[in-house]
C-alpha cells in the first residue's frame, strides 16, 4: 500500500492534511497502517528515516504554500502527494530538496540538517521536474555521459542503462526530437545514473497517455530508494 497525502483545492494552501495510511515498500511487505496529521511525525519503523518533516510550511508572501506538513519516510517506502494544480506539491518537493528553504519547522534529511550540510544531503537525493536540464542538440548517450561528468558519477553501460528505462541506444536523434514520455524516461535515466538515496518525482506522469504512464511506472517500481511522487491524479 502507498501512503498518500491529499493537498487542498487550488488556492487553499495546505491548511489542513489530510493523510491516510499505510505503506507501500519495494519488496511489497505491507506495514501497520498509520495515520499523519499535521503537527504529528509518523512512526512506521524504528529504522533511521530518510526523511523527517515537522510542522514544514512555506509561504510566499501572505500567501501559504502549504502549512503544517509532518511526516516520516524510511528506507523503501513510497509516499504518494495528491492535489490539484496550485495546491502545494511541487513547493513541498522543492523544499524537501533543498531548492527553497522552509519559512517554518523543522526538516531532517539522511539524519542531516540541510541548512547546515546543504552540499551533502543534494548530492544524495535526486529532483525530476518539469525543467530536465537536459541538453536539447545531444541524444541520449551524449545527455548521459555529460551529465555523469557534471555530477561526478561513475559511467558504467550506457546502453543497459538506456535500453533499461525503455529508449533505444541505436538511435542517435537529438533530445529536441524526443516525445514527453522518451523525455521522462531520459531524466529517469539520468537519475539512475547518480543512484540517489531519495528520489523526488513531480508529476511524472504528465502529458503521458496511458501505455507512457504503465512505462514509467513499471520504472519507477524498480527503483531501490524510497520515493515521494507528487501527482494531481
Amino acid at each position: 500500500m502507498m501512503e498518500s497525502i491529499r493537498f487542498g483545492n487550488k488556492g487553499e494552501g495546505l491548511r489542513a492534511v489530510r493523510v491516510v495510511v499505510g505503506a507501500w515498500t519495494t519488496s511489497g511487505t505491507s506495514r501497520r497502517a498509520c495515520v499523519v496529521r499535521p503537527g504529528y511525525s509518523s512512526a512506521m519503523s524504528d529504522a533511521s528515516p530518510v526523511l523527517v518533516c515537522g510542522d514544514l510550511s512555506r509561504r510566499f508572501g501572505s500567501r501559504w504554500a502549504f502549512a503544517r506538513v509532518s511526516l516520516r519516510l524510511n528506507a523503501g517506502e513510497r509516499l504518494l502527494l495528491v492535489g490539484g494544480n496550485g495546491s502545494g506539491k511541487t513547493t513541498l518537493l522543492r523544499v524537501i530538496s533543498t531548492i527553497l528553504r522552509p519559512s517554518h519547522g523543522s526538516l531532517s534529511l539522511f539524519g542531516l540538517d540541510p541548512s547546515q550540510h546543504p552540499t551533502r544531503v543534494r548530492r544524495r537525493l535526486a529532483l525530476l521536474s518539469h525543467h530536465a536540464g537536459l541538453y536539447e542538440d545531444l541524444d541520449a548517450r551524449d545527455n548521459l555521459r555529460v551529465m555523469a561528468q557534471l555530477g561526478g558519477w561513475t559511467v558504467g553501460d550506457l546502453d543497459v542503462l538506456i535500453r533499461r528505462v525503455g529508449l533505444d541506444p541505436a538511435r542517435g536523434d537529438p533530445l529536441r526530437a524526443f516525445s514527453a514520455g522518451m523525455r521522462k524516461r531520459l531524466q529517469l535515466a539520468v537519475m539512475l545514473l547518480q543512484q540517489p538515496e531519495l528520489v523526488l518525482l513531480d508529476e511524472p506522469f504528465a502529458a503521458l497517455d496511458p501505455t507512457g504512464c504503465d512505462e514509467i511506472a513499471r520504472i519507477i517500481a524498480a527503483l531501490p530508494s524510497p520515493v515521494i511522487i507528487a501527482s494531481h491524479q
